[in-house]
């Protein structure tokens, strides 16, 4: 019998899932190569909850929608449980692994879960405000739904622990280091899986110097040497770096004291436009959205955009330094995967670099966008981040299975 493998990535509005399945052998080796059978989510939570899910051809399987826009996250959660199970095609499910944004200093690598992970996990929800109590929500509600079920953690902030102590560490007391306050970097599943793709598209780049932009709503960018995280432009929370979606990015810490002293906004009220109400939406006045932004003839939108691109350029030449040197550029995530302008405004911009443009190729999406004897390869490579889960989901369990025994 095959395994199932639930990979669950909840937001705040959203419970994301992917189903994987196994060949017999499940969690060893020789359980071949993992193959996924449905996705989708339940959206609108606290709005109006629908859960929509498709198979890999991505033909919608399923559309269901509850009238009370309060329905619990449990309810929610449950809902979707039953709709796997049902949909297993005979298989057995054998685990759940998450997203976890935050590990801390402690959790280096994908963990099984128990009350006492759990515990510390909680811990860090103010280093994530954002991320963290919702990806922790679906953990507890799935332990009292099937106590029985396996469950692992996979964190964005472990791929980064191979970062040298110097790109940790912010100039400050050292105690306050000490205690944990230091730059973590996020969106590691999405770089640890393109680090590992890389060397199906270049495989002498993927041993050397690649900046890697995951740039989407949530956006950042992280200099590799020989396939590890060496340097990122996030830090100790998911806010410092480009400009993104609604977040700020990149801050000088004396506007903070600015807003708070002469503006008197309150410490949650900063948090909220911080988060929330800045970067591509607070510039542009119009927008979170790209795609809505490159359409505008609004000139603020303009604004917002090459301010995007300006910051990207900037933080790629900063990353370039800290590998000394760039030998391939990838583009992922949403806009990364499917913003041609903004790839070719950076592109154009990081020619002093070695990069030989490729109008043409760019215009299909590549994957090479870059012309053939350019001395700086650059590439769009899709990333999957549940995939990634999947795989780590897979690999712990029969770590502690071969433990145990």
């Amino acid at each position: 019998m095959s395994k199932g493998i639930l990979v669950i990535n909840a937001g705040s509005s959203s419970i994301k899932f992917s189903l994987y399945l196994t060949g017999k052998d499940g969690l060893s080796a020789a359980g071949g190569q993992l193959r996924l059978a449905s996705k989708g989510q339940v959206e609108g939570m606290y709005v109006a909850p629908r859960f929509v899910a498709a198979g890999p051809d991505g033909v919608r399987t399923a559309d269901h929608r509850w009238d009370d826009p309060k329905t619990s996250h449990e309810v929610l959660l449950r809902y979707l449980l039953d709709w796997v199970e049902d949909h297993l095609d005979g298989a057995e499910l054998v685990a759940a692994g998450h997203r976890v944004v935050h590990g801390g200093t402690d959790f280096t690598k994908p963990t099984l879960v128990t009350p006492e992970v759990l515990e510390q996990l909680e811990k860090l929800v103010p280093l994530a405000p954002l991320h963290q109590s919702y990806n922790l929500s679906p953990i507890c509600a799935l332990a009292k739904i099937h106590p029985d079920l396996p469950q692992v953690a996979c964190f964005d902030t472990a791929f980064h622990r191979s970062n040298p102590a110097v790109a940790q560490t912010f100039a400050l007391p050292r105690e306050l280091t000490e205690e944990g306050v230091r730059r973590y970097g996020f969106h590691g599943l999405s770089y640890e899986y393109i680090a590992g793709a890389l060397h199906q598209y270049d495989a002498r780049a993927a041993e050397g110097r690649v900046v890697v932009a995951h740039l989407g709503s949530g956006a950042s960018m992280c200099a590799l040497k020989g396939g590890r995280s060496h340097a990122s432009t996030m830090g100790f929370t998911a806010l410092e770096g480009l400009p993104m979606g609604t977040r700020s990015g990149s801050l000088d810490v004396g506007v903070v004291f600015y807003l708070l002293e002469q503006k008197g906004m309150s410490v949650k009220d900063i948090e909220s436009m911080l988060y929330k109400k800045s970067g591509l939406l607070g510039v542009s006045g119009v927008s979170n959205d790209m795609r809505v932004l490159m359409a505008s003839d609004d000139p603020r939108a303009r604004e917002a955009v090459d301010l995007f691109v300006y910051r990207i350029c900037r933080e790629l030449g900063s990353l370039t330094a800290a590998v000394g040197g760039l030998d391939a550029l990838v583009f992922t995530a949403g806009i990364g995967q499917n913003s041609r302008e903004i790839r070719a405004l950076v592109c154009e911009q990081a020619a002093w670099l070695g990069i030989d443009f490729d109008a043409e190729a760019n215009e299909a999406h590549g994957p090479r966008i870059s012309t053939p004897d350019s001395p700086v390869s650059v590439w769009v490579i899709p990333t999957d981040e549940e995939l990634m889960i999947a795989t780590h989901t897979r690999k712990t369990l029969a770590e502690a299975t071969r433990v145990a025994a």
